[in-house]
């Protein structure tokens, strides 16, 4: 079951390209983590949540395909679906577009961590029932 769609637009600065202007590829993995911290924060979690709950998260896994190139001064998509919640991690299918043209895709595992220890835990339980209630958005319209 995949949820409802997400989506953060941003544009290209010099400081994302390399001497050729072109994206250089570890600018897409920032741009998918403004998309994630813009959906949390679109939900009710920014960060005094995060901070108050004594929470954080981290990336566990990741995968990206990259299909063409971004540059200067482009204005992007980046897009963030929820498509598995477990007790203390949640995956994500994420994209980046130009006007509809996919640019690069990918897959990313968060983990929640106790902001002390650095130990999983679980997804507070108010957090649990938001990201359920938009990932179950994405699949009204599914059949």
């Amino acid at each position: 079951m995949s949820g409802a769609e997400f989506s953060f637009n941003l544009r290209v600065y010099i400081e994302d390209t390399d001497a050729g202007g072109i994206v250089y590829y570890v600018n897409y993995l920032k741009y998918m983590e403004r998309a994630r911290t813009e959906l949390m924060r679109s939900l009710g979690f920014g960060k005094d949540y995060i901070f108050n709950h004594d929470l954080m998260f981290v990336v566990r896994d990741v995968a990206v395909s990259y299909r063409l190139p971004a540059q200067l001064d482009d204005e992007l998509q980046a897009t963030a679906r929820i498509v598995e919640l477990k007790g203390a991690t949640m995956r994500l299918q994420q994209s980046i577009q130009r006007a509809g043209q996919l640019l690069a895709e990918g897959e990313v595992t968060i983990a929640c961590v106790d902001r002390s220890s650095v130990k999983p835990r679980r997804l507070p339980q108010d957090m649990l029932q938001r990201l359920r209630e938009q990932q179950a958005a994405g699949s009204e319209g599914e059949a």
